[in-house]
C-alpha cells in the first residue's frame, strides 16, 4: 500500500525529516536540479511536474523519467523491444538515457510485487484542450464547459483515455486520485494551464465506474483539499462522495417530439404540470426506491391517465441529503444515483416524450452547501462562494450563494442548464429561489448586507446571470421554458429581456396561491368577509405569465395537506378540495399540482415514504372519497387541456371577463373564459355548502348551454345536484348581459357550461 499524501504532507512540516530526505537524494547519484525536482514530487509540491516526468532533450540525448512508487521494474517500448529502466531512487523514480528519441506516447510495461500490467504513460501526452477553449471559459462563454472541464472520455494519439480538468486558480499542485492509483496524490499531478487557474491530464487505460477525486495544495497556506469534481457526471452511492467515470450509450427516441418542441407556441397551449419528488412518490413492497426505469413503467402511464401535459421533477443532481429534497445539491452535473445511473434517467425522460409529456427540471443555481468535499472553498478560497459571508452566505439555509460576478463561476452556471438541455433533452427549468437571489438584503437585517455599487439592494449580478441564462435557453433550445420561483413583486420577471425584462417564461403566482388557500381554509360561514381574497388577483394576472402552483411547499412542515386544511366534516373536505381543484383549473394561468393532491392525501408529504396510495382503495361512509377525487382532478385535467377557451389565453386580460365578481353574501363567482377562436365557457363557484336552486346569470349569447363538468357529481362523491342535459337562455338582462341562464348551483361545487 502506498503512503498517504497527507504522510508525506506531515513529513513536509517537520525539519529533520526534510533533511534526512534531502541526503538521500544527494547520495543517489542525481543532478542538484533533478534532485529538487524529485523532492517536489515525492511530496506532492511539484507545479509543472510535466517539467521533470516524461520525456526530454538533454546534453547528451534524451532522458525519460517516470515515477511509479509502486513498481519494482519499469520497462519501456523502444524500437518493438522492451527496455528495463533504472530505478534511481528507492521510492519510485525510474530512468532512461538515451541518444535517439523514444516514440511518443511511451508504453510502459510495469511490475509489481503481486502482478504485472501494460499503460502509456500520462506525461508523455500533450494537452487536448485548446487555448480557445481556455479563452471562453475565462470570458464565461464557454457554454459547453462541460465538455472541457470534468472527466472526459477521449482518444488521444490513437489510445482511449479519460482526460481530466479542474478550475483552481490558487493552487500549487492538483492530482487526480482514484482506485486507480491507490488514492496516492503524488502519482498523477496534473498540468496548470497559465492563469486560467485550468488543470490537466489525460490518463489511458481507466474503465467505466473507476472512482476519483482531485487532490488540491493551496499555494498561500499549503493546505491540502480532497474535493469530489465539480463538473462529476455521476458519483459513487452514499455516503461515499467520489466521482465516477461516465459514459452514455443511450439511443434517443424522442425526435418527434423534439421537433414539435420547436413549433410549439407554448404561450397559448395548455401547461399544466404534475409536480413529483422521485423518491416517495411510490416505493416498492420493501420500501425501496423505484428505479428510474421502474418509474417510466409506472409513473409515465399514470401521469398520461391522469392527462398532465407535463411533469416537474424535484432536484435530481446528486446531493447526499434525502431531507433536503435535493435543493442543497453538490453534485450539478451529477444525476442522483438513488434511482439509477444517467442513461436510466435518459430512459426515463424519452419515455415521457413518447408518452407526449414534457419534463420541466427544478434547478437550484441560487445557493449550494457547505460540504468540505464539495464546492465549499474549492481550492482552499472562496472560489464559487464570495469570501464575505454578507454577500456569500444564506443564513436561512446554511450554504453559500454563488459569485455571479464571477466569469468562471457564472459559466458553471450556464454550463449546467446547457449540459440538462443538451444531454438529457429537458424540456424547461423550475427556477428555486429566484428572490433569494435577486435581493442583497434577502432574510437580512440591516448591516448584515452590502448594497450595489448604486446603493440599492438589488443584486446586478444575478440580473445579468439570468438575463443571460435565459437569452442562452431562448436562442439555443427553442420552445424550452424556464419558470422562476419568485415571491415578490420585481417587475418584468416573465417579460422578454430586450423589453426589460428578466426573460423567464413564466412565473410562480405565489400571490394567488396565497390567498386562495386563506381563503378556503375559512369555514363557508365566514367566507364573504374575506371575498376580495377570490377576486383580487385579476387586478394583477396578466402583469406576468403567471402559474398557479399547489407546490410541495404548502403540504408540509405543519401546514397540513390539501384536504386537510379543508374546514367542515368529512363531506365538505372533500367536496371543498374538489372545488379548489375546479377553481385552479378554469382560473386563467398555467397550472402546477404536487403529487398526493390529486387523490386527496390526508397526511403532509413525507420525503421518506411513498405516497398514500392504498387510500384510493379504501371505503368509508360508503364513498370512495379519494377515487372521487382523483378523478376530478383527471377530468378537469382532460377539460383543461381540450378545451380551447380554457388555456389559449391564460396570459391574455382578452381571455377573461367577469359576470359577477360582487356576489359576497352567497359566496359564489361567476366568470367567462375565452379562447383564440372565439370560443368561451362559463365558470360558476359556489363556496358556500348551501344548494342554489334558481340562481340566474348573465351570459353572452343565447342559445341551448349544456354542462360539461360539474365537481358536486355523483361519481366524483358529490350530491348529484346540477343542471340536467341542456340550459336555454331566457332573454332576459343580468349581469351587463342580454341574455341570462337560470341554474341550480351545487353546494360546494363548481359547474363549467358550454354552448351547444
Amino acid at each position: 500500500m502506498v503512503k498517504s499524501t497527507a504522510t508525506l504532507l506531515q513529513a513536509d512540516i517537520n525539519t529533520n525529516a526534510n533533511t534526512v530526505l534531502k541526503k538521500k537524494l544527494n547520495s543517489s547519484g542525481l543532478s542538484a536540479g533533478s534532485a529538487k525536482s524529485l523532492q517536489l514530487i515525492l511530496k506532492a509540491k511539484h507545479h509543472d511536474p510535466f517539467s521533470y516526468l516524461g520525456q526530454h532533450v538533454t546534453e547528451d540525448g534524451f532522458v525519460y523519467r517516470a515515477f511509479l512508487p509502486n513498481a519494482t521494474n519499469v520497462y519501456i517500448e523502444s524500437s518493438k523491444t522492451w527496455v528495463k529502466l533504472d530505478k534511481i531512487h528507492n521510492d519510485g523514480l525510474f530512468e532512461w538515457h538515451g541518444a535517439s528519441a523514444l516514440k511518443t506516447p511511451c508504453l510502459l510495461k510495469i511490475e509489481c510485487a503481486d502482478h504485472s500490467y501494460e499503460s502509456y504513460d500520462p506525461y508523455t501526452f500533450s494537452s487536448s484542450i485548446t487555448p480557445d477553449e481556455l479563452y471562453l471559459f475565462g470570458e464565461g462563454r464557454l457554454k459547453q464547459a462541460y465538455k472541457t472541464l470534468g472527466a472526459q472520455w477521449i482518444t488521444q494519439d490513437n489510445i482511449d483515455g479519460v482526460r481530466f480538468a479542474v478550475w483552481a486558480p490558487n493552487a500549487e499542485r492538483v492530482s487526480v486520485t482514484g482506485n486507480f492509483n491507490g488514492w496516492d496524490g503524488r502519482i498523477h499531478s496534473m498540468r496548470a494551464h497559465g492563469a486560467s487557474g485550468v488543470w490537466d491530464i489525460f490518463i489511458p487505460s481507466l474503465t467505466i465506474s473507476d472512482t476519483y477525486k482531485f487532490e488540491i495544495r493551496n499555494r498561500q497556506t499549503g493546505s491540502v483539499l480532497v474535493k469530489t469534481d465539480p463538473y462529476g457526471f455521476e458519483f459513487e452511492q452514499r455516503p461515499g462522495t467520489a466521482a465516477k467515470i461516465s459514459k452514455s450509450y443511450h439511443q434517443w427516441q424522442d425526435k418527434h417530439w423534439l421537433n414539435s418542441r420547436k413549433k410549439n407556441d407554448w404561450l397559448h397551449a395548455p401547461f399544466n404540470c404534475y409536480e413529483v419528488h422521485l423518491g416517495s412518490w411510490q416505493r416498492n413492497d420493501k420500501g425501496h426506491f423505484l428505479s428510474y426505469r421502474e418509474m417510466a413503467t409506472t409513473l409515465v402511464p399514470y401521469v398520461a391517465e391522469m392527462g398532465y401535459t407535463h411533469i416537474e421533477l424535484m432536484p435530481i443532481s446528486e446531493h447526499p441529503l434525502t431531507e433536503s429534497w435535493g435543493y442543497q445539491t453538490t453534485g450539478y452535473f451529477g444525476v442522483t444515483n438513488r434511482f439509477g445511473s444517467p442513461d436510466d434517467l435518459r430512459f426515463l425522460i424519452d419515455a415521457f416524450h413518447q408518452a407526449n409529456i414534457g419534463v420541466i427540471l427544478d434547478w437550484v443555481p441560487g445557493h449550494f452547501p457547505k460540504d468540505d468535499w464539495a464546492l465549499a472553498r474549492f481550492d482552499g478560497t472562496a472560489l464559487y462562494e464570495h469570501e464575505d459571508p454578507r454577500l456569500g452566505e444564506h443564513q436561512d439555509w446554511g450554504t453559500y450563494i454563488f459569485n455571479y460576478g464571477r466569469n468562471e463561476v457564472r459559466n458553471f452556471l450556464m454550463a449546467n442548464a446547457h449540459y440538462w438541455l443538451t444531454e438529457f433533452h429537458i424540456d424547461g427549468f423550475r427556477v428555486d429561489a429566484v428572490a433569494s437571489m435577486l435581493y442583497l438584503d434577502y432574510s437580512r437585517k440591516v448591516g448584515e448586507w452590502l448594497p450595489n455599487k448604486f446603493g440599492g439592494r438589488e443584486n446586478l449580478d444575478v440580473i445579468d446571470f439570468l438575463k443571460q441564462f435565459n437569452v442562452m435557453v431562448g436562442e439555443e433550445f427553442p420552445g424550452v421554458l424556464t419558470i422562476a420561483e419568485e415571491s415578490t413583486a420585481w417587475p418584468g420577471v416573465s417579460r422578454p429581456v430586450y423589453l426589460g425584462g428578466l426573460g423567464f417564461s413564466m412565473k410562480w403566482n405565489m400571490g394567488w396561491m396565497n390567498d386562495t388557500l386563506s381563503y378556503i381554509e375559512n369555514d363557508p360561514v365566514h367566507r364573504r368577509y374575506y371575498h376580495d381574497m377570490l377576486t383580487f388577483g385579476q387586478l394583477y394576472a396578466y402583469s406576468e405569465n403567471f402559474v398557479l402552483p399547489f407546490s410541495h411547499d404548502e403540504v408540509v412542515h405543519g401546514k397540513h395537506s390539501l384536504l386537510d386544511k379543508m374546514p367542515g366534516d368529512t363531506w365538505q373536505k372533500f367536496a371543498n378540495l374538489r372545488l379548489l381543484a375546479t377553481h385552479q383549473m378554469t382560473s386563467p394561468g398555467k397550472k402546477l399540482n404536487f403529487m398526493g393532491n390529486e387523490f386527496g392525501q390526508g397526511r403532509e408529504w413525507n420525503v421518506n415514504s411513498s405516497l398514500d396510495w392504498h387510500l384510493l382503495g379504501d371505503e368509508y361512509a360508503g364513498h370512495a372519497w379519494h377515487q372521487g377525487v382523483k378523478l376530478a382532478n383527471s377530468d378537469l385535467n382532460k377539460l383543461y387541456k381540450n378545451v380551447t377557451a380554457l388555456h389559449s389565453l391564460d396570459f391574455e386580460h382578452q381571455g377573461f371577463e367577469w359576470i359577477d365578481c360582487h356576489d359576497t353574501e352567497q359566496s359564489i363567482i361567476s366568470f367567462i373564459r375565452r379562447g383564440l377562436d372565439n370560443s368561451f365557457v362559463i365558470i360558476v363557484l359556489n363556496f358556500t355548502p348551501v344548494l342554489r336552486n334558481q340562481y340566474r346569470i348573465g351570459v353572452p349569447q343565447a342559445g341551448t348551454y349544456h354542462e360539461i363538468f360539474n365537481s358536486d357529481a355523483a361519481c366524483y362523491g358529490g350530491s348529484n345536484s346540477g343542471n340536467g342535459p341542456a340550459l336555454n337562455t331566457e332573454n332576459i338582462a343580468w349581469m351587463h348581459h342580454n341574455q341570462s341562464l337560470v341554474i341550480t348551483l351545487p353546494p360546494l361545487a363548481g359547474i363549467v357550461l358550454q354552448l351547444k
